[in-house]
C-alpha cells in the first residue's frame, strides 16, 4: 500500500511539473507577443492586432504540445483584458466586433492545438505500430530459430492434411529440405502403410482429441528408430479444429537404455547375493530382495539408515580403519566380515565394496555386494577340526600335537625353561575291547580323555596318538618331583572304577617321560624317547612311571608310587574286572 501511494505521489508531482513547464512556455511567448504589440502599435492597423498572437500560440503548441497551445490560447485574452490596460493606454477591445475577433482567435488557436495534438498522436501510434511490427518480426524469427534448433521433430498440418510447417529436425528425419515439405500431403510423406497405421490418431486429433503414442519407424536411409509422437489439435475461435501440430522425439537411445536398465533391474532383483547401495554419506539408498532374505531387514526398514544396522562388533576399530584406507586408495575392498541379522544372529559374509564415481572422478555412491558364507565357514571349521582332532575323543591328534609341541619347544628355548613329554599307554585295554566290545572300548577311551582334560592346565597339552596311546605335555616343570606328582595323579585318576552299560571296569596305565632339553630337542625325538621310557615302565620289575635314561646300565632312578605293598598288579585287576569281581 505504501508503495502504491508513493507511486501516486510521484506521478502527481510529474504531472504538475509538466504543466508548470507548459504554463511558463505559454507565458513567455504571450509576454513576448504583448511587448511586440506595444512596440508595433504606431505602425500597424488595429484589425491585425490578433495576428501578432497567432505565432505565439503556434510556437507554444509546437514546442510544448497541445497543453501548452491551449494554455497560450486562453492566456492571450486574459492578458488583453487584465494585463494590457496596465502597460498601455491604447484600448484593444472597444466593441462587439473586437469580442468576435477574440472569440474567433480562441476557436482557431484551439483547433490548431487540437490538430497538432491529433497529428502527434497519429505519429506516436505509427511509431508504436512500426515498433510492434518489428518486434513481431523479431519474435517470429526468434521462435522459428528456436523451433529449428530443437532436437524434437515439429510440424504443422492443416485439416486437409497438407504440411504447413516443418522444422529442421523434422526435415532431417525425412532427409528433405523444409521448403520441400511445405504443401506435401501426409499420405505422400508417410507412405500408405504408415498412414494407415496412424489414421486412427489423425481422426481423433481432427476431432479435437490430443494423441500420444510410440512408434518404430524405418527412416528413408533404411535405418530403424523409435519415436514418441504427439498430435496436438489447433482450435479456431469458434472451437473448430483447423489443423494439428505434430511433435515427435526420437527415443531410440532411450529405449535401448531402458532395456539395459530393465536387464540390470532383473539382475539386481534376482541375484542371490545381497546388494546394498549408499550415498556418499553412507545412507542406504537401495537394497535388493536377497539383502532382505539374508539380513531380515526389508527395504522400507533399511533405506535411510546406515549399514551400521548390520554391525556385529566382532571387528575392532583398526579393522574398519584399514578397510576405509584400502577402499579410498584402490576404489574397492574385498574380504570377510561378521555381521548381525535383524534377529540378532551373527553371520559371516564375503563382502565386496566398490566406489561409484561421476565423470569428474568424484565419488557419488558406494555399492556393497555380499554373500552369506556362514555354512561354508562351519564346514571349513568342521574339516579343520577333523584334520587336527581325534574323531572319538575330540583331543588333538598327532598332527596338531606335533605342531603345538614344536611351538612349545620354540617358546621354551626362548624362555630357557623345560618341557616334560609323557607317553601314556593303557594297560589291558585290548582285553576289555575284545571282551566287552568296541563300543565299550570307545566309551572307555572317552572317559579316560575326559579325566585327562580335568588334569591339564591351560599351558599344557593332552593328545591322543591312536588306539590306547596318549601324550601329555607338561609346560615349564620346576623339578622332577613336580613331574612325578602329575604322573601319579594321572595314573590314580585312570585307575578309578568306570561304569559303562552296567559293567564296572577298572584299568591301569604306564607312563614314559622324556624331558626337554635334557633328553631331546625336537618333537619327534621327545615322543620317541618318551615312548621308549613307557615300554620300560611295563617291565614287571619296574614301576609304571619311568623317566627316559640314556644309559641302560645306569642305576634305575624310577620313583615308586608308594611302598611295594601298595602297588597294584594291573593285569590281575583287569582279569578280575572281566570276571565281574570288581565292584
Amino acid at each position: 500500500m505504501n508503495g502504491m501511494k508513493n507511486i501516486g505521489i510521484v506521478n502527481a508531482q510529474s504531472f504538475c511539473l509538466k504543466h508548470v513547464k507548459h504554463f511558463i512556455i505559454a507565458l513567455v511567448l504571450i509576454s513576448f507577443a504583448s511587448l511586440l504589440l506595444t512596440w508595433s502599435l504606431p505602425f500597424i492597423e488595429k484589425e491585425i492586432t490578433w495576428f501578432i498572437f497567432y505565432p505565439a500560440v503556434i510556437l507554444a503548441t509546437l514546442y510544448g504540445g497541445i497543453a501548452a497551445g491551449f494554455i497560450a490560447t486562453f492566456l492571450t485574452p486574459f492578458t488583453l483584458f487584465f494585463i494590457w490596460p496596465l502597460i498601455s493606454t491604447y484600448p484593444l477591445i472597444n466593441n462587439v466586433f473586437d469580442l468576435l475577433e477574440m472569440s474567433l482567435f480562441i476557436i482557431i488557436c484551439s483547433y490548431i492545438s487540437y490538430l497538432h495534438g491529433l497529428l502527434q498522436r497519429y505519429k506516436a501510434q505509427l511509431v508504436q505500430s512500426k515498433q510492434a511490427h518489428q518486434s513481431d518480426q523479431h519474435e517470429h524469427q526468434f521462435i522459428t530459430k528456436l523451433i529449428d534448433s530443437m532436437p524434437n521433430m515439429i510440424g504443422y498440418w492443416d485439416k486437409e492434411l497438407n504440411c504447413q510447417f516443418a522444422n529442421k529436425a523434422f526435415s532431417e528425419w525425412h532427409t528433405q529440405h523444409p521448403k520441400d515439405l511445405i504443401g506435401i500431403s501426409f499420405k505422400e510423406l508417410a507412405g500408405e502403410a504408415l498412414y494407415s497405421l496412424n489414421e486412427p490418431h489423425i481422426k481423433n486429433v481432427l476431432a479435437g482429441k490430443a494423441q500420444r503414442f510410440e512408434r518404430t519407424l524405418q527412416k528413408t536411409d533404411g535405418t530403424k528408430g523409435s519415436i514418441l509422437a504427439q498430435y496436438i489439435p489447433d482450435f479456431d475461435s469458434d472451437g473448430s479444429v483447423i489443423g494439428f501440430a505434430i511433435q515427435s522425439s526420437e527415443v531410440t537411445e532411450l529405449k535401448e537404455t531402458e532395456a539395459q536398465l530393465k536387464l540390470a533391474t532383473c539382475v539386481f532383483d534376482s541375484t542371490v547375493d545381497g546388494v546394498l547401495i549408499t550415498d556418499i554419506n553412507g545412507f542406504i539408498l537401495s537394497v535388493n530382495p536377497a539383502f532382505t532374505h539374508i539380513t531380515g531387514y526389508s527395504a522400507e526398514e533399511a533405506i535411510g539408515l546406515t549399514p551400521n544396522i548390520l554391525k556385529s562388533y566382532r571387528q575392532n576399530d583398526d579393522f574398519y580403519t584399514a578397510l576405509w584406507a584400502e577402499l579410498k586408495k584402490h576404489g574397492k575392498w574385498s574380504g570377510e566380515i561378521w555381521n548381525r541379522r535383524k534377529s540378532g544372529d551373527i553371520f559371516l559374509v564375503r563382502l565386496n565394496i566398490s566406489m561409484v564415481k561421476d565423470e569428474e572422478g568424484k565419488t557419488i555412491r558406494y555399492i556393497s555386494v555380499f554373500s552369506d558364507i556362514t555354512d561354508l565357514w562351519h564346514k571349513d571349521e568342521s574339516l579343520k577340526h577333523l584334520a587336527f582332532y581325534d574323531a572319538l575323543t575330540d583331543l588333538p591328534n598327532r598332527t596338531l600335537l606335533m605342531e603345538r609341541l614344536g611351538q612349545k619347544i620354540i617358546g621354551s628355548k626362548r624362555r630357557h625353561n623345560k618341557l616334560a613329554v609323557m607317553f601314556l599307554d593303557l594297560d589291558g585295554f585290548k582285553l576289555i575291547n575284545d571282551s566287552f566290545g568296541h563300543n565299550t572300548g570307545d566309551e572307555l577311551l572317552k572317559v579316560i580323555s575326559s579325566r585327562l582334560l580335568d588334569l591339564v592346565r591351560q599351558s599344557d597339552i593332552v593328545a591322543r596318538l591312536g588306539g590306547d596311546e596318549f601324550i601329555f605335555v607338561m609346560d615349564n616343570p620346576l623339578h622332577k618331583e613336580e613331574i612325578l606328582h602329575l604322573a601319579e595323579r594321572i595314573i590314580n585318576s585312570i585307575k578309578e572304577p568306570i561304569e559303562i552299560d552296567d559293567n564296572h571296569l577298572q584299568i591301569g596305565s604306564s607312563i614314559g617321560i622324556a624331558i626337554y632339553p635334557d633328553d631331546a630337542t625336537t618333537s619327534v625325538d621327545l615322543i620317541e624317547k618318551a615312548d621308549h621310557a613307557m615300554y620300560q615302565s611295563k617291565d614287571p620289575e619296574r614301576s609304571s612311571i619311568h623317566f627316559y635314561e640314556s644309559d641302560s646300565n645306569q642305576i634305575n632312578r624310577n620313583q615308586s608310587l608308594g611302598s611295594n605293598e601298595a602297588l597294584i598288579d594291573n593285569e590281575t585287576s583287569l582279569k578280575e574286572s572281566e570276571l565281574g569281581k570288581v565292584d
